[in-house]
């Protein structure tokens, strides 16, 4: 590579949310550690497939569920560092540990590297009420939205909105804590809307946005780094083919396709609201209006953010580390026409789309190259611990969220 890293300084991947089968965090960890870059992780185990990688120099089990007080997060994230020695760079995988970061940074910069970014505003961009807001204010597209505060608000909507529509959780934090809905939600009529919102209590965490036909669009994301000054020092663009639950979750199969307008769209909203740090963004493109509407702004590295790299080698986690250790970011075109694949879901995801007849007509035709999440000729044991944890809980989760993706369609 035409590069190299500040082997004296360590990355940390700093995750609160109970998802020991994370390929984002395995992605990281193999990313920098190809580099020469001592890797630490936080780990729910011993077992988990980011804890078995032969490029983590240690695990810290520490099984947190992203609600606990952030007086406690802290501290814990402290005495880690006192363990590792020496300031490590952060790289959070969930919008708990991002938001955490960002609003306890004096505290936690004396031990550790990470962007510096407004405290507030990285939980106001995993909110979905406070992207929505931010969208409005900068002239951003995204899809018409309501965020009511009560069931009667909720049943004065239901008289004039259109279905379907779509409900979600509104923010980053209660979505682990009391989550309103199982992740996003068709709902297809106002009698499916006004059953569902019974069990949603007094003040409803929900945001029911404007569906999107499926026919009409289609999914783009966008992971990029900016530096200080909210300049991008990486930027890829890229379409998805199928995620899981179908049209709704986590990214299964991807291609990254040049798209200038987007990355266009992306950079200009990123310097007028003073982001800093990795950004991973959904977005659909509206065939109805040829908008692209920004769905989600996840202030922290995409579980897929290993589909994207640049000629010279450079991924959105390289890009940070060898920002804050102050090396130059080489430039250069990312690799167009590579794919990704999430081997444990993106089978249930095919025969989903198979079915619905979905087509991503920006996808190549034939791949330039494949990444894998999970598996990876010089560290196998990831792919063999995920298998092991996978079989019988993994069968059932993905049997739960499509089960859950039926009952808000047909309700």
């Amino acid at each position: 590579m035409p590069f190299s890293a500040d082997h004296a300084v360590p990355a940390l991947i700093v995750k609160f949310g109970d998802y020991p089968l994370h390929h984002g965090g395995v992605g990281a960890i193999r990313s920098l550690g190809r580099l020469g870059v001592p890797m630490y992780a936080i780990t729910e185990d011993r077992y988990t497939p980011a804890a078995s990688s032969r490029y983590l120099r240690r695990a810290f089990v520490w099984p947190t569920t992203g609600t606990e007080e952030p007086d406690r997060l802290v501290e814990g994230l402290l005495r880690i560092g006192r363990r590792i020695g020496r300031p490590a760079v952060l790289v959070p995988t969930d919008e708990e540990a991002a938001v955490l970061i960002a609003e306890r940074q004096e505290e936690l910069g004396g031990a550790f590297l990470f962007p510096r970014v407004e405290a507030g505003l990285p939980r106001r961009l995993a909110s979905k009420q406070g992207l929505h807001e931010l969208c409005v204010e900068h002239g951003i597209p995204t899809p018409a939205a309501a965020f009511p505060q009560s069931y009667d608000e909720i049943e004065r909507f239901a008289r004039t909105a259109r279905f379907p529509l779509v409900a979600k959780n509104r923010e980053a934090f209660v979505r682990r804590a009391r989550p309103a809905v199982n992740g996003t939600t068709r709902i297809a009529s106002r009698e499916a809307l006004l059953s569902l919102a019974r069990d949603w209590g007094e003040r409803p965490g929900v945001i029911l946005q404007e569906y999107l036909p499926r026919e009409e669009a289609e999914d783009w994301i966008v992971h990029a780094y900016f530096d200080a000054d909210s300049n991008p020092r990486a930027l890829f663009t890229g379409v998805k083919v199928r995620s899981w639950p179908p049209h709704a979750g986590m990214t299964a199969n991807a291609y990254v396709v040049d798209n200038p307008e987007l990355a266009d769209l992306a950079a200009r909203f990123i310097k007028q609201i003073g982001f800093t740090g990795i950004i991973d963004l959904d977005l659909r493109f509206d065939r109805r209006d040829g908008q692209y509407k920004l769905l989600d702004f996840n202030p922290r590295m995409g579980a897929q953010f290993r589909l994207f790299e640049s000629e010279p080698g450079v991924d959105v986690v390289r890009a940070m580390h060898l920002d804050l250790t102050g090396r130059t970011v080489p430039e250069g075109e990312q690799r167009a026409g590579h794919r990704y694949i999430v081997e444990n879901i993106d089978l249930p995801a095919l025969l989903a789309y198979r079915r619905s007849g979905y087509t991503t007509p920006h996808a190549p035709t034939r791949a330039s190259g494949t990444e894998l999440a999970w598996l990876a000729g010089d560290d196998p044991l990831p792919f063999l611990t995920m298998l092991a944890r996978f079989v019988r809980p993994g069968a059932k989760h993905l049997y739960q969220l499509w089960r859950a993706g039926r009952r808000g369609g047909k309700a």
